[in-house]
């Protein structure tokens, strides 16, 4: 008994493996675009914060000397000694 398969029975087999292949690797596609969408975003954010990092280190390691603190607590936070006058100018 040798079962005969037509040419219209393969070609709704392989229409139906190419949609199976088109919603789930279409759905993997999109999720790695996203991924690689989210870490170019991610090594932006990383690189801002080095930089971040690096100027922040600099304005500590300034801060440690005592003459520097106070001209940036007078700048950054108006700060005076008593019975003084300042005058600020922009």
């Amino acid at each position: 008994m040798k079962i005969e398969l037509s040419r219209r029975f393969w070609w709704i087999a392989t229409g139906i493996v190419v949609l199976f292949m088109l919603v789930f690797v279409g759905q993997n596609l999109l999720h790695v675009w996203e991924l690689k969408r989210d870490i170019a975003h991610l090594e932006a954010e990383e690189q801002h914060y080095l930089e971040r990092i690096a100027r922040d280190s600099s304005l500590v390691e300034q801060l440690r000397h005592d003459d520097y603190l106070e001209e940036f607590a007078r700048e950054q936070f108006q700060m005076q000694r008593a019975n003084e006058e300042v005058f600020i100018m922009r």
